[in-house]
């Protein structure tokens, strides 16, 4: 699969695309991919081989999903169209989370405010709440950004295509396909991580992640379905986010990271890295760069039923949260200097430090945090910036995960 390297190149170039060049390119693309597909297999194996052609491949990929479509609260039932609502916050929800931990928070969500225009109205702070112990939480405050967007400049009716999605907050090249492809039938792929690994496999690229994405994405769109049809009040049926979907569910069911059950996958026959019996070396990718451990330390202080906390700043990482006094994170930080960022409180006369240490693993470093803990008189006041909150109603502040460690360690639970 040499051949399609520098393929990579001539799609750098096209930074503005349009459907029709996308699929053009797609399937000069799938056609390249064939040409170096039959080059590695001997005669008598293409002999012995029918090589299923580009064009059959959606309507198989289609097949398979009617019979075996994933029930997922955000999927209406075959055949009506999806909720744009649904969809959007979904897919805002299963960035970097699996389907298993969205699909209670979505629910919950969806119970609170049923439609965009009621999310718009609620509070940054009342989302955040909702949406502690889901991670990665700047998608909280972008969420709530959306929905204000949404109901402010569009009349709470989503844009339905994808530069109109993309000009929301929040909403990136990814999210805009899938939304635009699954919600207005626009005929477009959206390409997720199942997806990668799923096209990667079935034209074997030996381009290396993040690198190869532009030709997986102009891979991926020769399996769209075949209808010309872009519009949600067309006359004829778009299929386009069920080819999508289908894909996303392949992924996820069958063609899985670790022993992919190939033969169950609908587009086994001419999938290159099976033949080659590779299936688990695609995608290729890089060596992750693993950033440098952080130390820092986190101080619970309580005053009776009561625990200080304060909020993070709004912007960066866990902006808007809720978290215990600390220290900064860094890598160099050693006891004394975090114990030196200790909040200033009168009756404390030492800290007591808690044996052990807190480990988290965010997306670019991993932390450690040395917990201690003090207990001050019932009339102690709060520094500035902080407050005391009742033990007992922690579960309605927006702690995110690091820090509900902290407390339930700092507490001794």
């Amino acid at each position: 699969m040499a051949g399609l390297v520098p393929a990579i190149h001539d799609l750098s170039r096209c930074e503005k695309k349009n459907v029709d060049v996308r699929d053009k390119r797609g399937h000069d693309m799938e056609r390249l991919a064939l040409r170096n597909y039959s080059g590695f297999m001997t005669a008598p194996a293409l002999a012995k081989k029918k090589v299923t052609s580009g064009a059959a491949r959606p309507a198989l990929l289609l097949a398979w999903y009617d019979r075996h479509r994933r029930k997922l609260p955000w999927r209406p039932p075959a055949g009506e169209w999806a909720d744009p609502y649904r969809v959007w916050l979904s897919e805002i929800m299963l960035q970097q989370t699996g389907v298993k931990t969205v699909g209670p928070y979505f629910e919950k969500f969806l119970a609170r405010w049923p439609g965009v225009d009621a999310l718009g109205r609620a509070s940054l702070d009342d989302v955040l709440r909702m949406w502690a112990g889901l991670g990665y939480y700047s998608r909280a405050r972008n969420l709530h950004a959306c929905a204000v967007a949404v109901l402010r400049d569009h009349g709470g009716i989503f844009p339905d295509t994808e530069e109109g999605l993309r000009s929301l907050p929040g909403i990136g090249p990814y999210t805009a396909a899938a939304i635009a492809a699954i919600a207005f039938g626009r005929r477009t792929m959206p390409v997720d991580g199942n997806i990668e690994r799923v096209v990667s496999r079935l034209f074997a690229v030996e381009v290396s992640l993040p690198q190869a994405k532009p030709l997986i994405q102009q891979l991926a769109a020769t399996l769209l379905g075949a209808s010309e049809n872009n519009s949600r009040a067309g006359d004829e049926e778009s299929r386009a986010g069920d080819s999508a979907q289908a894909l996303m569910d392949l992924g996820s069911s069958i063609c899985t990271p670790k022993k992919p059950a190939c033969a169950l996958c609908p587009l086994n026959d001419d999938c290159v890295a099976r033949l080659r019996g590779e299936q688990e070396s695609y995608p290729r990718k890089a060596p992750k760069k693993s950033g440098a451990l952080r130390r820092g330390a986190a101080f619970v202080v309580t005053r009776g039923d009561q625990l200080l906390v304060r909020s993070r700043p709004e912007k960066g990482l866990l902006g808007g949260m809720t978290e215990v006094p600390g220290s900064d994170w860094l890598a160099a930080q050693d006891d004394q200097s975090a114990l030196q960022q200790a909040p200033a409180l009168k009756g404390v006369a030492r800290w007591h430090r808690k044996a052990g240490v807190i480990t988290h693993v965010f997306t670019h470093f991993p932390l450690e945090l040395a917990v201690y803990i003090a207990s001050v008189p019932a009339r102690a006041r709060a520094p500035e910036g902080m407050r005391w909150v009742p033990v007992a109603t922690l579960g309605d502040e927006a702690l995110p995960n690091v820090m509900r460690k902290v407390i339930a360690h700092g507490l001794g639970k």
